[in-house]
């Protein structure tokens, strides 16, 4: 009898060597896709006694809790985080807590690919292909947002000052990947420039 094999996105690339930031796949990620109101006591009341964390409210933050790290989405979506091998068995559990209340939870762990970026210049890297400035001060850790990077859609997390993640489509992560070896390879670097100084001539 043949039995399912998983194999991430981009199981055939190899780790990023000539690159001045370190590149690499987050194979082991699992993500649940989970929709409900913010403002239904009852759905926050169940999805907390699963996750042990509140769901984030505010737009582009996250919160976490262990292994859990649920990421903000837009007014009554998330996506939650977890080691793999955890998620289907998370989802049933919230789909079981959340009967009765009007919400939705889904395993969504193979659809999308997670690359992670480390060094001191990885939000240059990736400003390489966003319009984004990381560098204005609002991008601090636990930040989150939905981008067009490299023209197409994709979700950056910050999760450090210098340690980025980038979701993307599963069909676009041989793509995105090639996109960022490139623009993180070694002589390609960028003399990013200061603010103006306010009243400078």
């Amino acid at each position: 009898m043949l039995e399912s094999k998983f194999e991430s996105p981009l199981a055939h690339r190899q780790s990023a060597a000539e690159t001045y930031v370190d590149i690499r796949e987050v194979s082991e990620r699992g993500m649940i896709d989970l929709r409900g109101q913010p403002g239904d006591k009852k759905f926050m009341a169940a999805v907390k006694d699963i996750l042990a964390v509140d769901l984030p409210k505010a737009p582009r933050t996250s919160a976490t809790w262990g292994d859990i790290r649920v990421l903000w989405l837009s007014t009554d979506q998330w996506l939650v985080t977890c080691p793999r091998h955890r998620a289907e068995a998370l989802t049933q559990e919230l789909t079981a807590a959340l009967q009765g209340i009007h919400s939705l939870a889904v395993n969504v762990s193979d659809m999308r690919a997670v690359i992670r970026l480390e060094g001191e210049r990885a939000r240059e890297v990736v400003m390489k292909g966003s319009t984004l400035d990381l560098f204005d001060g609002s991008y601090v850790p636990g930040t989150v947002r939905r981008m067009r990077f490299a023209e197409i859609a994709a979700l950056l997390s910050i999760l450090e000052d210098a340690v980025i993640e980038i979701y993307v489509f599963r069909s676009y992560a041989d793509y995105a990947w090639e996109f960022l070896i490139k623009a993180a390879r070694k002589g390609s670097e960028v003399a990013l420039l200061a603010p103006e100084a306010k009243g400078a001539a």
